[in-house]
């Protein structure tokens, strides 16, 4: 498993899920099938972004400059929806990774673990900054240069699909789509029927 998931995972870990659960107002199984669903389009979303031209220098230069990675050492204030900064401006990270596909996304966590959309978009904007977060430690910790950290992001990405194939699957198709909505029921119908029909 690649250390940004490592990062993630612990940070996820123990009683912060049932804090992130609180937060949004969603019980436990809920909450992890929806953050089941959230992280691999955070990864798969930021991956892409890396690959597109300049976009590595430009993720490179946000980490180094907003994230790094102490976020991770203090998350009671980002679950008690205290803002820092650009550090935990959820909402304005998942603009950049997810563009005009945000609401596709929370629609797709939503059906996933069984809470609403503004649940959903509210926990993806928690997850954003702790994703965010472990990048900008890994890359400190590495010495990551731009090409460092999109290899890095792209192990994370296999290490999950590896995992969790469908998840994987189902945030790439949901990626893939131009925007137009089209499609959108039978990715989120299908990622339902993965978790059990919720």
């Amino acid at each position: 498993m690649s250390g940004i998931l490592d990062l993630v995972n612990d940070a996820l870990g123990g009683d912060n899920s049932r804090a992130i659960g609180e937060r949004i107002g969603a019980n436990p199984q809920a909450t992890q099938g929806a953050i089941a669903a959230a992280l691999p389009m955070i990864l798969a979303g930021l991956t892409r972004n890396a690959q597109e031209p300049g976009g590595a220098d430009a993720l490179h230069q946000a980490l180094a400059r907003d994230h790094d990675g102490g976020l991770l050492d203090n998350l009671g204030g980002l679950f008690g929806g205290a803002t820092g900064g650009k550090a935990t401006d959820g909402g304005g990270i998942l603009g950049h990774v997810l563009g005009g596909r945000r609401e596709v996304a929370n629609q797709a966590v939503a059906k996933a673990g069984g809470i609403d959309a503004a649940q959903a978009a509210q926990l993806m904007a928690i997850l954003a900054p702790i994703v965010m977060g472990a990048l900008g430690r890994a890359q400190r910790q590495q010495g990551l240069d731009s090409s460092g950290l999109t290899r890095s992001l792209q192990g994370a990405s296999e290490s999950h699909a590896q995992a969790q194939p469908d998840l994987m699957g189902f945030a790439n198709r949901m990626l893939d789509k131009n925007g137009d909505g089209s499609g959108l029921d039978e990715i989120v119908g299908g990622l339902g029927k993965l978790f059990g029909g919720r």
